[in-house]
Protein backbone atom coordinates (compact mmCIF):
# COMPACT_ATOMS: atom_id res chain seq x y z
CA UNK A 1 0.00 0.00 0.00
CA UNK A 2 1.40 3.33 -1.08
CA UNK A 3 1.81 5.83 1.81
CA UNK A 4 -0.38 9.07 1.46
CA UNK A 5 1.25 11.97 1.32
CA UNK A 6 1.23 14.96 3.39
CA UNK A 7 -1.66 17.02 1.12
CA UNK A 8 -3.41 13.79 0.95
CA UNK A 9 -3.50 12.96 4.54
CA UNK A 10 -4.43 16.79 5.20
CA UNK A 11 -7.51 16.14 2.52
CA UNK A 12 -8.51 13.13 4.90
CA UNK A 13 -12.28 13.62 6.24
CA UNK A 14 -11.95 14.71 10.41
CA UNK A 15 -13.84 10.85 11.00
CA UNK A 16 -11.37 8.91 9.28
CA UNK A 17 -9.83 6.93 11.71
CA UNK A 18 -5.83 7.87 10.78
CA UNK A 19 -6.08 11.31 11.28
CA UNK A 20 -7.95 10.64 14.70
CA UNK A 21 -5.32 8.46 16.00
CA UNK A 22 -2.51 10.69 14.64
CA UNK A 23 -4.27 13.88 17.13
CA UNK A 24 -5.57 11.88 19.66
CA UNK A 25 -3.84 12.11 23.12
CA UNK A 26 -4.83 8.53 23.77
CA UNK A 27 -1.22 6.58 24.27
CA UNK A 28 -0.96 4.16 21.51
CA UNK A 29 -3.32 4.76 19.27
CA UNK A 30 -1.23 6.55 16.75
CA UNK A 31 1.03 3.63 16.67
CA UNK A 32 -1.46 1.22 16.09
CA UNK A 33 -3.49 3.75 13.41
CA UNK A 34 -0.06 4.74 11.66
CA UNK A 35 0.32 5.34 7.61
CA UNK A 36 2.11 2.11 5.70
CA UNK A 37 1.15 -1.53 5.83
CA UNK A 38 0.21 -3.97 8.92
CA UNK A 39 3.46 -4.70 10.30
CA UNK A 40 4.44 -6.83 13.31
CA UNK A 41 5.42 -3.57 15.24
CA UNK A 42 1.94 -2.30 14.55
CA UNK A 43 0.44 -5.82 15.71
CA UNK A 44 2.50 -5.47 19.36
CA UNK A 45 1.47 -2.38 19.56
CA UNK A 46 -1.76 -3.13 19.13
CA UNK A 47 -2.02 -6.16 21.49
CA UNK A 48 -0.49 -3.61 24.02
CA UNK A 49 -3.49 -0.97 23.67
CA UNK A 50 -6.06 -3.86 24.13
CA UNK A 51 -4.45 -5.14 27.09
CA UNK A 52 -4.27 -1.85 28.89
CA UNK A 53 -7.61 -1.01 28.19
CA UNK A 54 -8.94 -4.60 29.29
CA UNK A 55 -6.65 -3.76 32.47
CA UNK A 56 -8.07 -0.38 33.14
CA UNK A 57 -12.04 -1.79 32.67
CA UNK A 58 -11.72 -4.64 34.88
CA UNK A 59 -9.81 -2.08 37.82
CA UNK A 60 -12.99 0.23 36.59
CA UNK A 61 -15.27 -2.21 37.20
CA UNK A 62 -13.73 -3.43 40.42
CA UNK A 63 -13.76 -0.21 42.19
CA UNK A 64 -17.64 0.44 40.97
CA UNK A 65 -18.37 -2.70 41.97
CA UNK A 66 -16.91 -1.63 45.96
CA UNK A 67 -18.53 1.53 45.63
CA UNK A 68 -21.51 -0.33 45.36
CA UNK A 69 -21.24 -2.25 48.17
CA UNK A 70 -21.51 1.24 50.00
CA UNK A 71 -18.96 0.22 52.99
CA UNK A 72 -18.95 2.11 55.82
CA UNK A 73 -16.53 3.08 58.79
CA UNK A 74 -17.14 3.57 62.67
CA UNK A 75 -15.12 6.45 63.98
CA UNK A 76 -14.69 6.94 67.45
CA UNK A 77 -13.89 10.82 69.37
CA UNK A 78 -14.06 12.62 72.75
CA UNK A 79 -14.82 15.71 72.74
CA UNK A 80 -14.23 18.32 75.43
CA UNK A 81 -17.44 20.54 76.27
CA UNK A 82 -18.21 23.32 78.53
CA UNK A 83 -21.93 22.25 79.00
CA UNK A 84 -23.62 19.05 79.08
CA UNK A 85 -27.44 18.50 79.61
CA UNK A 86 -28.17 15.89 82.48
CA UNK A 87 -29.97 12.97 81.61
CA UNK A 88 -33.55 11.91 82.50
CA UNK A 89 -33.45 10.10 85.56
CA UNK A 90 -36.70 7.53 86.22
CA UNK A 91 -37.07 6.15 89.71
CA UNK A 92 -39.45 3.41 90.12
CA UNK A 93 -40.39 1.30 93.98
CA UNK A 94 -39.71 -2.24 93.74
CA UNK A 95 -43.29 -3.24 95.74
CA UNK A 96 -45.84 -1.44 92.84
CA UNK A 97 -48.88 -1.39 95.02
CA UNK A 98 -49.27 -0.43 98.43
CA UNK A 99 -51.05 -2.24 101.31
CA UNK A 100 -52.53 0.55 102.95
CA UNK A 101 -54.47 1.82 99.64
CA UNK A 102 -55.56 -1.63 98.65
CA UNK A 103 -59.47 -1.82 98.77
CA UNK A 104 -62.32 -4.97 98.40
CA UNK A 105 -62.89 -3.18 95.09
CA UNK A 106 -59.22 -3.34 94.30
CA UNK A 107 -59.16 -7.42 95.37
CA UNK A 108 -62.29 -7.85 93.37
CA UNK A 109 -60.77 -7.15 90.42
CA UNK A 110 -57.37 -7.45 90.74
CA UNK A 111 -56.79 -9.92 93.00
CA UNK A 112 -56.66 -12.89 90.74
CA UNK A 113 -54.93 -11.36 88.29
CA UNK A 114 -52.57 -9.62 89.36
CA UNK A 115 -52.09 -10.85 93.01
CA UNK A 116 -52.27 -14.39 92.77
CA UNK A 117 -55.27 -14.59 94.59
CA UNK A 118 -58.44 -16.56 94.80
CA UNK A 119 -61.67 -14.65 96.08
CA UNK A 120 -61.96 -16.94 98.71
CA UNK A 121 -58.63 -15.76 100.03
CA UNK A 122 -59.90 -12.02 99.95
CA UNK A 123 -60.45 -12.29 103.36
CA UNK A 124 -57.63 -13.69 104.40
CA UNK A 125 -55.36 -11.34 102.67
CA UNK A 126 -57.34 -8.35 104.18
CA UNK A 127 -56.42 -9.76 107.38
CA UNK A 128 -52.64 -10.09 106.66
CA UNK A 129 -52.58 -6.28 105.16
CA UNK A 130 -54.26 -5.27 108.52
CA UNK A 131 -57.63 -3.96 106.66
CA UNK A 132 -61.35 -4.97 108.30
CA UNK A 133 -62.58 -7.55 105.84
CA UNK A 134 -65.25 -6.59 103.03
CA UNK A 135 -68.55 -5.15 104.79
CA UNK A 136 -71.61 -7.66 104.48
CA UNK A 137 -73.32 -6.94 100.78
CA UNK A 138 -70.66 -5.37 99.24
CA UNK A 139 -70.85 -4.89 95.60
CA UNK A 140 -67.96 -4.11 93.46
CA UNK A 141 -67.69 -1.07 90.99
CA UNK A 142 -69.00 -2.22 87.95
CA UNK A 143 -65.97 -1.05 85.83
CA UNK A 144 -62.24 -0.97 86.74
CA UNK A 145 -59.24 0.92 85.68
CA UNK A 146 -56.09 -0.29 86.28
CA UNK A 147 -54.00 2.81 85.18
CA UNK A 148 -55.90 4.44 87.97
CA UNK A 149 -55.55 1.80 90.31
CA UNK A 150 -51.68 1.58 90.16
CA UNK A 151 -51.60 5.93 90.15
CA UNK A 152 -53.91 5.75 93.67
CA UNK A 153 -52.45 2.90 95.11
CA UNK A 154 -48.60 3.02 94.24
CA UNK A 155 -45.80 4.78 96.36
CA UNK A 156 -46.44 8.10 96.47
CA UNK A 157 -42.92 10.71 95.43
CA UNK A 158 -44.27 12.45 98.24
CA UNK A 159 -43.90 10.27 100.94
CA UNK A 160 -41.09 8.46 99.28
CA UNK A 161 -38.75 11.68 98.85
CA UNK A 162 -36.81 12.73 101.98
CA UNK A 163 -34.20 14.96 100.73
CA UNK A 164 -33.23 15.91 96.85
CA UNK A 165 -30.43 18.69 95.63
CA UNK A 166 -29.70 18.97 92.42
CA UNK A 167 -25.80 20.80 92.01
CA UNK A 168 -26.23 21.72 95.88
CA UNK A 169 -29.90 23.47 95.17
CA UNK A 170 -33.01 21.96 97.05
CA UNK A 171 -35.03 20.46 94.49
CA UNK A 172 -38.31 18.58 95.38
CA UNK A 173 -41.54 16.39 94.05
CA UNK A 174 -42.02 19.56 91.76
CA UNK A 175 -39.21 18.80 89.46
CA UNK A 176 -40.13 14.83 88.60
CA UNK A 177 -42.75 13.70 86.25
CA UNK A 178 -45.22 10.80 87.14
CA UNK A 179 -45.25 8.57 84.34
CA UNK A 180 -46.27 4.42 84.28
CA UNK A 181 -44.18 1.70 83.45
CA UNK A 182 -44.33 -1.82 83.29
CA UNK A 183 -43.26 -1.92 86.98
CA UNK A 184 -46.60 0.91 87.95
CA UNK A 185 -45.92 4.56 88.81
CA UNK A 186 -42.77 6.00 89.06
CA UNK A 187 -41.08 9.10 88.81
CA UNK A 188 -38.60 10.88 86.62
CA UNK A 189 -36.58 14.02 87.15
CA UNK A 190 -35.49 16.33 84.13
CA UNK A 191 -37.74 14.63 81.84
CA UNK A 192 -38.04 17.36 79.93
CA UNK A 193 -42.03 16.85 79.65
CA UNK A 194 -44.91 19.75 78.64
CA UNK A 195 -41.88 21.58 76.74
CA UNK A 196 -39.75 21.85 79.98
CA UNK A 197 -36.31 22.81 79.39
CA UNK A 198 -33.82 20.30 80.05
CA UNK A 199 -31.59 20.88 83.11
CA UNK A 200 -27.59 21.61 82.23
CA UNK A 201 -24.69 20.94 84.48
CA UNK A 202 -21.02 23.02 83.95
CA UNK A 203 -19.42 20.47 85.97
CA UNK A 204 -18.28 16.79 86.63
CA UNK A 205 -17.80 15.07 89.53
CA UNK A 206 -19.70 14.31 93.12
CA UNK A 207 -22.00 17.44 93.88
CA UNK A 208 -23.21 18.54 90.73
CA UNK A 209 -25.57 16.16 89.74
CA UNK A 210 -28.64 14.77 91.39
CA UNK A 211 -28.63 13.73 94.80
CA UNK A 212 -31.72 11.88 96.50
CA UNK A 213 -32.26 10.70 99.75
CA UNK A 214 -35.34 8.14 99.78
CA UNK A 215 -37.69 6.08 101.94
CA UNK A 216 -38.96 2.86 100.19
CA UNK A 217 -41.70 2.17 102.37
CA UNK A 218 -41.37 -1.48 103.49
CA UNK A 219 -43.92 -1.23 106.16
CA UNK A 220 -46.20 -1.00 102.88
CA UNK A 221 -45.00 -3.81 100.95
CA UNK A 222 -47.92 -6.54 99.82
CA UNK A 223 -47.51 -9.92 101.79
CA UNK A 224 -45.96 -12.28 100.11
CA UNK A 225 -48.80 -14.98 99.47
CA UNK A 226 -47.82 -17.67 97.62
CA UNK A 227 -44.85 -18.07 95.11
CA UNK A 228 -45.51 -16.75 91.79
CA UNK A 229 -43.31 -15.66 88.55
CA UNK A 230 -44.18 -11.99 89.26
CA UNK A 231 -43.68 -12.27 93.47
CA UNK A 232 -41.23 -10.23 94.33
CA UNK A 233 -38.29 -10.56 97.41
CA UNK A 234 -36.51 -7.62 96.68
CA UNK A 235 -36.58 -4.10 98.61
CA UNK A 236 -35.14 -0.62 96.92
CA UNK A 237 -36.11 1.22 93.97
CA UNK A 238 -35.07 0.75 90.56
CA UNK A 239 -33.55 3.25 88.36
CA UNK A 240 -32.86 4.20 84.67
CA UNK A 241 -30.67 6.76 83.23
CA UNK A 242 -32.00 8.16 79.61
CA UNK A 243 -32.33 11.06 77.26
CA UNK A 244 -35.51 13.06 77.42
CA UNK A 245 -36.43 11.80 74.01
CA UNK A 246 -36.54 7.87 74.99
CA UNK A 247 -39.32 6.45 76.94
CA UNK A 248 -38.34 4.29 80.65
CA UNK A 249 -38.15 0.96 79.83
CA UNK A 250 -37.17 0.08 83.62
CA UNK A 251 -38.14 -3.41 83.96
CA UNK A 252 -35.57 -4.52 81.13
CA UNK A 253 -32.55 -1.74 81.14
CA UNK A 254 -32.76 -0.66 84.66
CA UNK A 255 -30.34 -1.21 87.86
CA UNK A 256 -30.75 -1.59 91.27
CA UNK A 257 -30.36 0.96 94.53
CA UNK A 258 -30.63 -1.12 97.45
CA UNK A 259 -31.83 0.68 101.31
CA UNK A 260 -28.67 1.01 103.78
CA UNK A 261 -26.41 1.89 101.12
CA UNK A 262 -25.67 5.22 99.39
CA UNK A 263 -25.19 4.34 95.69
CA UNK A 264 -22.59 6.66 93.43
CA UNK A 265 -23.53 6.56 89.35
CA UNK A 266 -20.61 7.78 87.07
CA UNK A 267 -21.93 8.63 84.15
CA UNK A 268 -20.55 9.54 80.94
CA UNK A 269 -22.53 10.79 77.92
CA UNK A 270 -21.76 8.98 74.24
CA UNK A 271 -23.67 10.23 70.73
CA UNK A 272 -24.36 8.15 68.45
CA UNK A 273 -24.34 8.85 64.68
CA UNK A 274 -25.58 5.96 62.21
CA UNK A 275 -25.74 5.97 58.77
CA UNK A 276 -29.31 5.14 56.55
CA UNK A 277 -29.44 2.54 53.85
CA UNK A 278 -27.54 1.85 51.73
CA UNK A 279 -24.73 2.59 54.00
CA UNK A 280 -26.63 1.47 57.74
CA UNK A 281 -29.52 0.54 58.35
CA UNK A 282 -30.60 3.75 60.74
CA UNK A 283 -34.11 5.02 60.81
CA UNK A 284 -35.63 8.75 61.60
CA UNK A 285 -38.90 8.45 60.87
CA UNK A 286 -40.84 8.84 63.88
CA UNK A 287 -43.50 5.83 64.59
CA UNK A 288 -47.29 5.90 65.86
CA UNK A 289 -48.34 2.98 67.56
CA UNK A 290 -52.15 3.92 66.20
CA UNK A 291 -51.16 4.23 62.46
CA UNK A 292 -51.59 1.06 60.67
CA UNK A 293 -52.63 2.08 57.23
CA UNK A 294 -52.72 -1.93 56.02
CA UNK A 295 -52.63 -5.49 58.08
CA UNK A 296 -49.38 -6.64 58.55
CA UNK A 297 -47.58 -9.31 60.30
CA UNK A 298 -48.09 -9.42 63.77
CA UNK A 299 -43.89 -8.95 64.64
CA UNK A 300 -43.29 -6.30 61.85
CA UNK A 301 -42.32 -2.93 62.78
CA UNK A 302 -44.32 0.01 63.49
CA UNK A 303 -45.16 2.15 60.13
CA UNK A 304 -44.14 6.11 60.12
CA UNK A 305 -46.67 8.11 61.76
CA UNK A 306 -48.36 10.64 59.01
CA UNK A 307 -48.63 13.08 62.07
CA UNK A 308 -46.01 14.89 64.38
CA UNK A 309 -44.87 12.51 67.15
CA UNK A 310 -42.02 12.49 69.24
CA UNK A 311 -38.78 11.71 68.00
CA UNK A 312 -37.67 7.88 66.48
CA UNK A 313 -35.68 6.10 69.36
CA UNK A 314 -35.28 2.26 69.64
CA UNK A 315 -36.89 1.64 72.94
CA UNK A 316 -40.25 3.68 71.26
CA UNK A 317 -39.95 1.74 68.59
CA UNK A 318 -39.87 -1.59 70.45
CA UNK A 319 -42.73 -0.19 72.86
CA UNK A 320 -44.63 0.68 69.75
CA UNK A 321 -44.24 -2.98 68.49
CA UNK A 322 -45.12 -4.37 71.85
CA UNK A 323 -48.24 -2.13 71.71
CA UNK A 324 -49.43 -3.43 68.32
CA UNK A 325 -48.79 -6.75 69.51
CA UNK A 326 -50.67 -7.13 72.38
CA UNK A 327 -53.57 -5.05 70.63
CA UNK A 328 -53.44 -7.24 68.01
CA UNK A 329 -53.79 -10.13 70.28
CA UNK A 330 -55.48 -9.28 73.44
CA UNK A 331 -58.06 -6.06 71.71
CA UNK A 332 -56.35 -4.01 74.66
CA UNK A 333 -53.10 -2.39 75.58
CA UNK A 334 -51.17 -2.63 78.49
CA UNK A 335 -50.88 0.33 81.07
CA UNK A 336 -47.66 1.69 80.14
CA UNK A 337 -48.23 1.22 76.34
CA UNK A 338 -48.52 4.09 74.01
CA UNK A 339 -51.76 4.83 71.80
CA UNK A 340 -55.34 5.01 72.28
CA UNK A 341 -56.48 1.19 72.27
CA UNK A 342 -58.57 0.76 75.65
CA UNK A 343 -56.16 -0.26 79.06
CA UNK A 344 -56.59 -3.90 79.94
CA UNK A 345 -58.41 -4.93 82.69
CA UNK A 346 -57.15 -7.32 85.06
CA UNK A 347 -58.38 -10.69 83.75
CA UNK A 348 -56.96 -9.46 80.34
CA UNK A 349 -53.60 -9.16 81.84
CA UNK A 350 -53.80 -12.56 83.44
CA UNK A 351 -55.38 -14.31 80.48
CA UNK A 352 -53.67 -12.45 77.25
CA UNK A 353 -51.16 -9.26 77.62
CA UNK A 354 -49.06 -10.53 80.43
CA UNK A 355 -48.18 -13.84 78.08
CA UNK A 356 -48.22 -12.49 74.88
CA UNK A 357 -45.35 -10.07 76.02
CA UNK A 358 -43.48 -12.07 77.99
CA UNK A 359 -43.20 -14.52 74.66
CA UNK A 360 -42.58 -11.71 72.65
CA UNK A 361 -39.69 -11.00 74.50
CA UNK A 362 -38.27 -14.16 75.34
CA UNK A 363 -38.21 -14.51 71.29
CA UNK A 364 -37.02 -10.83 70.81
CA UNK A 365 -39.55 -10.40 67.65
CA UNK A 366 -39.12 -6.68 67.29
CA UNK A 367 -37.14 -5.59 64.15
CA UNK A 368 -36.14 -2.13 65.14
CA UNK A 369 -33.48 0.27 63.19
CA UNK A 370 -30.99 2.03 65.47
CA UNK A 371 -31.63 5.93 65.29
CA UNK A 372 -29.69 7.70 62.75
CA UNK A 373 -29.05 10.20 66.41
CA UNK A 374 -28.89 8.89 69.77
CA UNK A 375 -27.77 10.06 72.83
CA UNK A 376 -27.06 7.07 76.00
CA UNK A 377 -24.66 7.08 78.79
CA UNK A 378 -22.55 4.71 80.20
CA UNK A 379 -22.26 4.17 83.86
CA UNK A 380 -20.28 3.10 86.63
CA UNK A 381 -21.78 2.14 90.18
CA UNK A 382 -20.23 2.12 93.72
CA UNK A 383 -21.81 1.74 96.89
CA UNK A 384 -21.53 2.44 100.58
CA UNK A 385 -23.09 1.90 103.95
CA UNK A 386 -24.86 4.31 105.02
CA UNK A 387 -26.20 5.96 106.90
CA UNK A 388 -23.52 5.34 110.07
CA UNK A 389 -24.76 4.78 113.56
CA UNK A 390 -24.34 8.61 114.12
CA UNK A 391 -26.12 9.56 110.82
CA UNK A 392 -28.85 6.72 111.96
CA UNK A 393 -29.47 8.99 115.22
CA UNK A 394 -29.96 12.12 113.56
CA UNK A 395 -32.12 10.67 110.86
CA UNK A 396 -34.52 8.83 113.54
CA UNK A 397 -34.93 11.93 115.56
CA UNK A 398 -35.36 14.21 111.90
CA UNK A 399 -38.08 12.11 110.46
CA UNK A 400 -39.64 11.20 113.84
CA UNK A 401 -38.63 7.20 112.74
CA UNK A 402 -37.09 4.14 114.85
CA UNK A 403 -33.00 3.59 113.69
CA UNK A 404 -33.94 0.16 112.73
CA UNK A 405 -36.49 1.84 110.60
CA UNK A 406 -34.19 4.19 109.62
CA UNK A 407 -31.82 1.08 108.35
CA UNK A 408 -34.14 -1.12 106.92
CA UNK A 409 -35.85 1.59 104.55
CA UNK A 410 -33.63 4.78 103.36
CA UNK A 411 -31.08 5.08 100.85
CA UNK A 412 -29.23 7.97 98.70
CA UNK A 413 -28.57 7.86 95.47
CA UNK A 414 -26.20 10.06 93.64
CA UNK A 415 -25.84 10.42 90.02
CA UNK A 416 -23.25 12.56 88.18
CA UNK A 417 -21.21 13.13 85.10
CA UNK A 418 -17.68 11.99 85.39
CA UNK A 419 -16.05 14.63 83.86
CA UNK A 420 -17.13 16.67 81.23
CA UNK A 421 -16.64 15.41 78.25
CA UNK A 422 -18.91 12.82 75.79
CA UNK A 423 -17.78 10.31 73.29
CA UNK A 424 -18.71 10.65 69.56
CA UNK A 425 -18.99 7.56 68.09
CA UNK A 426 -19.74 7.98 64.30
CA UNK A 427 -20.58 5.90 61.21
CA UNK A 428 -19.01 7.57 58.05
CA UNK A 429 -19.33 6.54 54.24
CA UNK A 430 -15.82 4.46 53.48
CA UNK A 431 -16.06 5.43 49.62
CA UNK A 432 -17.76 7.99 48.00
CA UNK A 433 -18.15 9.56 44.52
CA UNK A 434 -14.67 11.76 44.63
CA UNK A 435 -12.70 9.17 45.69
CA UNK A 436 -14.37 7.02 43.23
CA UNK A 437 -13.73 9.28 40.75
CA UNK A 438 -9.71 9.66 41.80
CA UNK A 439 -9.13 6.13 41.72
CA UNK A 440 -10.44 5.55 37.64
CA UNK A 441 -8.77 8.60 37.06
CA UNK A 442 -5.63 7.43 38.58
CA UNK A 443 -6.14 3.96 36.49
CA UNK A 444 -6.95 5.86 33.40
CA UNK A 445 -3.34 7.61 33.42
CA UNK A 446 -1.57 4.64 34.80
CA UNK A 447 -3.01 1.94 32.13
CA UNK A 448 -4.04 4.27 28.93
CA UNK A 449 -2.01 7.61 29.67
CA UNK A 450 -5.61 9.45 29.24
CA UNK A 451 -7.40 12.14 31.07
CA UNK A 452 -11.13 13.50 31.00
CA UNK A 453 -10.06 15.72 27.79
CA UNK A 454 -9.31 11.87 26.21
CA UNK A 455 -12.51 10.73 26.61
CA UNK A 456 -13.80 14.39 24.66
CA UNK A 457 -12.08 13.93 22.06
CA UNK A 458 -13.31 10.18 21.09
CA UNK A 459 -16.69 11.87 21.96
CA UNK A 460 -15.73 14.51 19.50
CA UNK A 461 -14.57 11.15 16.99
CA UNK A 462 -17.86 9.57 17.81
CA UNK A 463 -20.10 12.59 16.52
CA UNK A 464 -17.54 13.20 13.42
CA UNK A 465 -18.42 9.89 12.48
CA UNK A 466 -22.34 10.23 12.91
CA UNK A 467 -22.08 12.90 11.20
CA UNK A 468 -20.23 12.30 8.22
CA UNK A 469 -21.21 8.44 7.51
CA UNK A 470 -25.03 8.14 8.43
CA UNK A 471 -25.78 11.49 8.23
CA UNK A 472 -24.24 12.08 5.10
CA UNK A 473 -25.43 8.75 3.19
CA UNK A 474 -28.82 9.85 4.09
CA UNK A 475 -28.80 13.30 3.27
CA UNK A 476 -26.79 12.29 -0.31
CA UNK A 477 -30.01 9.85 -0.79
CA UNK A 478 -31.84 12.62 -0.37
CA UNK A 479 -30.17 15.04 -2.91
CA UNK A 480 -29.76 11.97 -5.51
CA UNK A 481 -33.74 11.57 -5.31
CA UNK A 482 -34.60 15.62 -5.92
CA UNK A 483 -31.39 14.80 -8.84
CA UNK A 484 -34.17 12.15 -10.40
CA UNK A 485 -36.94 14.13 -9.61
CA UNK A 486 -36.39 17.12 -11.75
CA UNK A 487 -34.75 15.31 -15.06
CA UNK A 488 -36.53 15.93 -18.46
CA UNK A 489 -38.27 12.48 -20.38
CA UNK A 490 -35.15 12.55 -22.72
CA UNK A 491 -33.34 11.89 -19.23
CA UNK A 492 -35.20 10.05 -18.00
CA UNK A 493 -35.34 7.57 -21.19
CA UNK A 494 -31.77 7.49 -20.80
CA UNK A 495 -31.76 6.49 -17.24
CA UNK A 496 -34.19 4.03 -17.71
CA UNK A 497 -31.99 2.58 -20.19
CA UNK A 498 -29.08 3.38 -17.29
CA UNK A 499 -31.13 1.56 -15.09
CA UNK A 500 -30.97 -1.47 -16.64
CA UNK A 501 -27.39 -1.84 -16.85
CA UNK A 502 -26.12 -4.35 -13.79
CA UNK A 503 -25.10 -1.84 -10.64
CA UNK A 504 -21.01 -2.29 -10.52
CA UNK A 505 -20.23 -0.30 -7.68
CA UNK A 506 -20.72 3.03 -5.41
CA UNK A 507 -17.36 4.15 -5.49
CA UNK A 508 -16.28 7.22 -7.35
CA UNK A 509 -16.75 7.29 -10.79
CA UNK A 510 -13.99 6.95 -13.08
CA UNK A 511 -12.86 10.16 -15.23
CA UNK A 512 -14.58 10.53 -18.45
CA UNK A 513 -12.80 11.10 -21.41
CA UNK A 514 -12.52 14.20 -22.98
CA UNK A 515 -14.92 13.31 -25.72
CA UNK A 516 -17.19 10.27 -24.93
CA UNK A 517 -20.13 8.78 -27.29
CA UNK A 518 -22.64 7.45 -26.05
CA UNK A 519 -25.38 5.31 -28.23
CA UNK A 520 -28.64 5.14 -27.19
CA UNK A 521 -31.52 3.50 -28.69
CA UNK A 522 -34.42 6.55 -29.33
CA UNK A 523 -38.86 5.55 -29.31
CA UNK A 524 -38.67 5.17 -32.90
CA UNK A 525 -35.60 2.79 -33.03
CA UNK A 526 -33.31 5.00 -34.55
CA UNK A 527 -30.38 5.20 -33.79
CA UNK A 528 -28.30 8.73 -32.86
CA UNK A 529 -24.98 9.42 -31.09
CA UNK A 530 -25.04 12.40 -28.47
CA UNK A 531 -21.52 13.89 -28.00
CA UNK A 532 -20.86 15.38 -24.68
CA UNK A 533 -17.92 17.46 -24.30
CA UNK A 534 -16.79 17.18 -20.51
Amino acid sequence: MKPLSGAEEARRPASDIRVFASSCTLHGLGHVFGPGRLTPRRGLWAVAVLLSLAAFLYQVAERVRYYGEFHHETALDEVESHQLTFPAVTLCNINPLRRSRLTPNDLHWAGPALLGLEPTEHAAFLSALGRPPAPPGFMPSPTFDTARLYARAGHALEDMLLDCRYRGQPCGPENFTATLTRMGQCYTFNSGADGAEPLTTPKGGMGNGLEVMLDVQQDEYLPVWKDMEETLYEAGIRVQIHSQEEPPVIDQLGFGAAPGYQTFVSCQEQQLSFLPPPWGDCSSSSLDPDFEPEPSGPLDPPSPSPGPTPPYTLMGCRLACETRYVVRKCGCRMMHMPGSSPVCSPQQYKDCANPALDAMLRKDTCTCSNPCASTRYAKELSMVRMPSRSATRYLARKYNRSEAYILENVLVLDVFFEALNYETVEQKKAYEVPELLGDIGGQMGLFIGASLLTILEILDYLCEVFRERVLGYFWNRKRSRQRHSGTNPFQEGLGSHRNQMPHLSLGPRPPTPPCAVTRTLSASHRTCYLVTRL
